[in-house]
Protein backbone atom coordinates (compact mmCIF):
# COMPACT_ATOMS: atom_id res chain seq x y z
CA UNK A 1 0.00 0.00 0.00
CA UNK A 2 2.42 2.57 0.85
CA UNK A 3 4.99 1.30 -2.23
CA UNK A 4 1.43 2.16 -4.15
CA UNK A 5 0.84 5.71 -2.57
CA UNK A 6 4.51 6.51 -3.62
CA UNK A 7 4.42 5.37 -7.01
CA UNK A 8 1.13 7.94 -7.14
CA UNK A 9 2.83 11.12 -5.51
CA UNK A 10 5.88 10.63 -7.72
CA UNK A 11 3.86 10.54 -10.41
CA UNK A 12 1.91 12.93 -9.69
CA UNK A 13 5.03 15.67 -9.09
CA UNK A 14 6.58 14.73 -12.95
CA UNK A 15 3.05 15.13 -14.25
CA UNK A 16 2.81 18.59 -12.33
CA UNK A 17 6.03 19.44 -13.15
CA UNK A 18 5.63 18.73 -16.88
CA UNK A 19 2.39 20.62 -16.52
CA UNK A 20 3.92 23.50 -15.32
CA UNK A 21 7.02 23.56 -17.86
CA UNK A 22 4.18 23.07 -20.56
CA UNK A 23 2.64 26.70 -18.70
CA UNK A 24 5.91 28.47 -18.83
CA UNK A 25 6.73 27.41 -22.35
CA UNK A 26 3.95 27.23 -24.33
CA UNK A 27 1.02 29.13 -23.02
CA UNK A 28 3.70 31.59 -21.59
CA UNK A 29 2.36 31.87 -18.24
CA UNK A 30 4.83 33.30 -15.38
CA UNK A 31 7.16 31.94 -12.88
CA UNK A 32 8.29 33.08 -10.15
CA UNK A 33 11.29 33.93 -11.38
CA UNK A 34 12.36 35.64 -7.38
CA UNK A 35 11.81 32.12 -6.15
CA UNK A 36 14.31 31.00 -8.97
CA UNK A 37 17.16 33.39 -8.16
CA UNK A 38 16.83 32.90 -4.48
CA UNK A 39 17.06 28.59 -5.32
CA UNK A 40 19.88 29.47 -7.56
CA UNK A 41 21.90 31.49 -4.52
CA UNK A 42 20.98 28.54 -2.21
CA UNK A 43 21.76 25.60 -4.12
CA UNK A 44 24.37 27.08 -6.54
CA UNK A 45 26.42 30.32 -5.67
CA UNK A 46 26.54 28.90 -1.88
CA UNK A 47 28.05 25.45 -3.30
CA UNK A 48 30.70 27.18 -4.96
CA UNK A 49 33.41 26.96 -2.23
CA UNK A 50 33.27 23.72 -1.36
CA UNK A 51 32.78 21.86 -4.73
CA UNK A 52 36.14 24.13 -5.83
CA UNK A 53 37.95 22.60 -3.06
CA UNK A 54 36.82 19.25 -2.73
CA UNK A 55 37.95 19.36 -6.54
CA UNK A 56 41.15 21.13 -6.29
CA UNK A 57 41.97 18.13 -3.65
CA UNK A 58 40.42 15.43 -5.65
CA UNK A 59 42.55 16.68 -8.99
CA UNK A 60 45.92 17.08 -6.80
CA UNK A 61 44.98 13.13 -5.54
CA UNK A 62 44.45 11.78 -8.86
CA UNK A 63 47.36 13.46 -10.24
CA UNK A 64 49.76 12.08 -7.38
CA UNK A 65 48.33 8.45 -7.73
CA UNK A 66 48.79 8.31 -11.91
CA UNK A 67 52.39 9.69 -11.44
CA UNK A 68 52.84 6.59 -9.23
CA UNK A 69 52.60 4.30 -12.32
CA UNK A 70 52.83 6.17 -15.57
CA UNK A 71 56.71 7.46 -14.15
CA UNK A 72 57.26 3.59 -14.27
CA UNK A 73 57.02 3.59 -17.84
CA UNK A 74 58.54 6.83 -18.61
CA UNK A 75 55.28 8.77 -19.17
CA UNK A 76 55.10 10.72 -16.62
CA UNK A 77 53.22 13.27 -18.97
CA UNK A 78 50.54 11.52 -19.91
CA UNK A 79 49.29 12.53 -15.87
CA UNK A 80 47.77 15.16 -17.94
CA UNK A 81 46.00 12.99 -20.08
CA UNK A 82 44.31 11.18 -17.02
CA UNK A 83 43.60 13.96 -14.81
CA UNK A 84 41.94 15.82 -17.83
CA UNK A 85 39.70 12.98 -19.28
CA UNK A 86 39.07 11.56 -15.77
CA UNK A 87 38.17 14.80 -14.35
CA UNK A 88 35.75 15.94 -17.14
CA UNK A 89 34.21 13.02 -18.24
CA UNK A 90 33.55 11.18 -14.71
CA UNK A 91 34.52 12.81 -11.46
CA UNK A 92 33.67 16.77 -12.32
CA UNK A 93 30.17 15.37 -12.94
CA UNK A 94 29.55 12.68 -10.38
CA UNK A 95 31.55 14.58 -7.26
CA UNK A 96 28.97 17.68 -8.31
CA UNK A 97 26.34 15.15 -7.87
CA UNK A 98 26.81 14.08 -4.91
CA UNK A 99 27.48 16.89 -3.22
CA UNK A 100 24.57 19.05 -4.51
CA UNK A 101 22.56 15.81 -3.03
CA UNK A 102 23.92 16.39 0.21
CA UNK A 103 23.46 19.94 0.35
CA UNK A 104 20.40 20.78 -2.13
CA UNK A 105 18.68 17.63 -1.94
CA UNK A 106 18.15 17.08 1.96
CA UNK A 107 17.47 20.55 2.21
CA UNK A 108 14.31 20.11 -0.32
CA UNK A 109 13.31 17.01 1.58
CA UNK A 110 13.76 18.83 4.75
CA UNK A 111 11.69 22.63 3.53
CA UNK A 112 9.02 20.49 2.15
CA UNK A 113 8.77 17.97 5.01
CA UNK A 114 8.47 20.69 7.61
CA UNK A 115 6.06 22.38 5.58
CA UNK A 116 3.56 18.64 5.07
CA UNK A 117 3.48 18.41 8.97
CA UNK A 118 2.80 22.35 9.65
CA UNK A 119 0.26 21.45 7.28
CA UNK A 120 1.87 24.76 5.38
CA UNK A 121 1.23 22.40 2.20
CA UNK A 122 -2.61 21.98 2.54
CA UNK A 123 -2.95 26.04 3.38
CA UNK A 124 -1.48 26.40 -0.12
CA UNK A 125 -3.92 24.05 -1.30
CA UNK A 126 -6.62 26.02 0.38
CA UNK A 127 -5.62 28.98 -1.04
CA UNK A 128 -5.99 27.55 -4.55
CA UNK A 129 -1.77 27.92 -4.91
CA UNK A 130 -0.80 24.55 -6.77
CA UNK A 131 2.27 23.52 -3.98
CA UNK A 132 4.12 21.74 -7.05
CA UNK A 133 4.37 24.55 -9.00
CA UNK A 134 4.97 27.02 -5.78
CA UNK A 135 7.59 24.81 -4.27
CA UNK A 136 9.07 22.39 -6.60
CA UNK A 137 9.40 23.76 -10.07
CA UNK A 138 11.44 26.56 -8.61
CA UNK A 139 14.04 24.52 -7.54
CA UNK A 140 13.69 22.02 -10.81
CA UNK A 141 14.88 25.27 -12.74
CA UNK A 142 17.75 26.52 -10.48
CA UNK A 143 19.44 22.84 -10.51
CA UNK A 144 19.04 22.37 -13.80
CA UNK A 145 21.13 25.82 -14.56
CA UNK A 146 23.40 25.68 -11.19
CA UNK A 147 24.60 21.70 -11.67
CA UNK A 148 26.07 21.95 -14.82
CA UNK A 149 27.34 25.22 -13.99
CA UNK A 150 29.00 24.02 -10.57
CA UNK A 151 30.34 20.75 -13.06
CA UNK A 152 32.34 23.09 -14.87
CA UNK A 153 33.77 24.85 -11.82
CA UNK A 154 34.58 21.75 -10.31
CA UNK A 155 36.00 20.71 -14.24
CA UNK A 156 38.09 23.35 -13.82
CA UNK A 157 39.79 23.13 -10.31
CA UNK A 158 40.24 19.33 -10.72
CA UNK A 159 42.44 20.34 -13.38
CA UNK A 160 44.15 22.98 -11.89
CA UNK A 161 44.85 20.82 -9.00
CA UNK A 162 46.58 18.50 -11.24
CA UNK A 163 48.37 21.24 -12.79
CA UNK A 164 49.74 22.57 -9.23
CA UNK A 165 50.72 18.73 -8.03
CA UNK A 166 52.68 18.33 -12.03
CA UNK A 167 54.33 21.36 -11.54
CA UNK A 168 55.31 22.05 -8.09
CA UNK A 169 55.82 18.10 -7.38
CA UNK A 170 56.60 15.69 -10.45
CA UNK A 171 58.91 19.00 -12.15
CA UNK A 172 56.67 18.97 -15.09
CA UNK A 173 56.75 22.25 -17.39
CA UNK A 174 54.23 24.26 -17.07
CA UNK A 175 53.50 24.83 -20.46
CA UNK A 176 53.66 21.02 -21.43
CA UNK A 177 51.34 19.79 -19.08
CA UNK A 178 48.87 22.79 -20.28
CA UNK A 179 49.25 21.58 -24.06
CA UNK A 180 48.92 18.01 -23.37
CA UNK A 181 45.56 18.66 -21.52
CA UNK A 182 44.21 20.61 -24.64
CA UNK A 183 45.37 18.05 -27.13
CA UNK A 184 43.98 15.31 -24.26
CA UNK A 185 40.54 17.09 -23.72
CA UNK A 186 38.16 17.18 -26.48
CA UNK A 187 34.59 19.03 -26.39
CA UNK A 188 33.08 15.92 -26.78
CA UNK A 189 34.33 15.03 -23.24
CA UNK A 190 33.30 18.35 -21.46
CA UNK A 191 29.44 18.49 -23.14
CA UNK A 192 29.04 14.82 -22.08
CA UNK A 193 29.99 15.32 -18.37
CA UNK A 194 27.47 18.47 -18.82
CA UNK A 195 24.48 15.97 -20.05
CA UNK A 196 24.95 13.97 -17.33
CA UNK A 197 24.51 16.53 -14.71
CA UNK A 198 21.22 17.87 -16.26
CA UNK A 199 20.13 14.09 -15.88
CA UNK A 200 21.88 14.06 -11.96
CA UNK A 201 20.40 17.41 -11.41
CA UNK A 202 16.45 16.30 -12.27
CA UNK A 203 17.12 13.03 -9.99
CA UNK A 204 18.02 14.97 -7.41
CA UNK A 205 15.54 17.36 -7.49
CA UNK A 206 12.66 14.67 -8.03
CA UNK A 207 14.21 12.45 -5.12
CA UNK A 208 14.62 15.30 -3.00
CA UNK A 209 11.11 16.37 -3.40
CA UNK A 210 9.85 13.11 -3.67
CA UNK A 211 10.87 12.22 -0.28
CA UNK A 212 9.47 15.34 1.38
CA UNK A 213 6.28 15.06 0.07
CA UNK A 214 6.27 11.50 1.28
CA UNK A 215 6.50 12.74 5.12
CA UNK A 216 3.77 12.19 7.52
CA UNK A 217 3.96 12.48 11.39
CA UNK A 218 6.39 14.18 12.99
CA UNK A 219 10.20 15.96 13.01
CA UNK A 220 11.76 12.02 13.31
CA UNK A 221 9.70 11.38 10.17
CA UNK A 222 11.26 14.78 8.84
CA UNK A 223 14.65 13.49 9.51
CA UNK A 224 14.32 10.29 7.71
CA UNK A 225 12.96 11.44 5.09
CA UNK A 226 16.28 13.54 4.18
CA UNK A 227 18.52 10.87 5.18
CA UNK A 228 16.12 8.73 2.93
CA UNK A 229 16.55 11.26 -0.17
CA UNK A 230 20.33 11.80 0.05
CA UNK A 231 20.79 7.90 -0.38
CA UNK A 232 18.20 7.40 -2.76
CA UNK A 233 19.93 10.29 -4.93
CA UNK A 234 23.59 9.29 -4.28
CA UNK A 235 22.57 5.52 -5.65
CA UNK A 236 20.09 6.97 -8.14
CA UNK A 237 23.38 9.23 -9.56
CA UNK A 238 25.81 6.42 -9.66
CA UNK A 239 23.65 3.68 -11.76
CA UNK A 240 22.71 6.40 -14.28
CA UNK A 241 26.52 7.56 -14.06
CA UNK A 242 27.10 4.02 -14.92
CA UNK A 243 24.35 3.76 -17.60
CA UNK A 244 25.84 6.79 -19.48
CA UNK A 245 29.22 5.55 -18.91
CA UNK A 246 28.58 2.31 -20.85
CA UNK A 247 26.52 4.08 -23.73
CA UNK A 248 28.93 6.50 -24.46
CA UNK A 249 31.45 3.46 -24.64
CA UNK A 250 29.44 1.61 -27.14
CA UNK A 251 28.04 4.70 -29.21
CA UNK A 252 31.06 6.52 -29.37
Amino acid sequence: MDSSSGVKELSKIINETYESFSDFFVRRRKISFKAVISEIVKTGYEAIPIVAIISLFVGIIMSLQSAYQLKRVGALIYVANLVGISITRELGPILTAILVSGRSGSSFAAEIGSMKISEEIDALTTMGINPVRFLIVPKFLALLLMVPALTLISDFMGILGGWLLAVTVLDINAESYYQQTISAVLLKDISTGLLKSGVFAVIITLTGCYQGFRVSGGAEEVGRRTTASVVASIFLVIVTDCFFTALFYYFT
